[in-house]
């Protein structure tokens, strides 16, 4: 019990170095919050540059819980490879097999069942690409502001007057 508990702190505190302590390649300047992780952690890859908040890495088929019976030794594993500057969308689902390119934004909620390809944007369940990369960046450079960098009474003051009036 306090293993567990030393286990969910640990995890909170450094997702990252847990991620690491469990086998997980990590690359540099990775974002990972409230992040799991099946059974075979160490089959997992993510490049520099991903951020992943609350997404789920499953590595094995526990569908064949239902052939178990009859295959009592059948497993079905495979890797997970996520290339650099990734952005996961919150809840996400990552399945076994599946290598995510580079310079890709998966939407919120999406279910990657099969390869993504670098520079795309893809999203649903399954995922699937719905534009490239470039035309994610157009559209948000067109649409957004630049207010990143801004402290937190600036930035709450900017967005009122622009959408409250005040």
């Amino acid at each position: 019990m306090i293993k567990k508990i030393a286990y969910f702190f640990f995890k909170k505190i450094s997702p990252v170095g847990y991620a690491r302590w469990i086998g997980v390649t990590v690359g540099n300047n990775c974002r990972l919050i409230n992040v799991d992780y099946s059974s075979e952690p160490y089959l997992i890859s993510l490049g520099d540059h991903v951020s992943a908040t609350l997404v789920r890495f499953e590595t094995h088929d526990g569908g064949v819980w239902v052939i178990r019976g009859e295959n009592p030794k059948l497993d079905i594993v495979k890797p997970i490879k996520v290339g650099n500057n990734v952005f996961l969308g919150y809840g996400a689902i990552i399945m076994p097999g599946v290598t995510i390119g580079n310079n890709v934004v998966i939407g919120a909620r999406s279910m990657v069942t099969k390869d993504i390809p670098c520079d795309t944007v893809a999203v649903g369940v399954p995922a699937r690409v719905i534009k490239s990369i470039d035309d994610y960046k157009e559209k948000s450079i067109s649409v957004g502001d630049d207010t990143k960098m801004m402290i937190f009474d600036e930035k709450k003051d900017y967005y009122q007057r622009k959408y409250c009036g005040g």
